[in-house]
């Protein structure tokens, strides 16, 4: 995952799976995940940005 700010905003890089992967409910497909929250190197008031991303699609 990349993470970069740019002006006022936030971008997110994230690799998307070629194939869908079940949630653990199994009720998704996982399209792409961080994996959890994870410390990132962009900073604001000095304090490091922390990102979750998850993206899915239905069954």
């Amino acid at each position: 995952m990349q993470v970069k700010k740019e002006g006022d905003k936030l971008h997110i890089v994230i690799d998307i799976a070629t194939n869908p992967a079940p949630s653990k409910s199994g009720k998704t497909l996982v399209v792409a995940s961080s994996h959890g929250c994870v410390k990132t190197d962009v900073q604001i008031d000095g304090k490091p940005v922390i990102v979750g991303v998850n993206a899915y699609i239905g069954k």
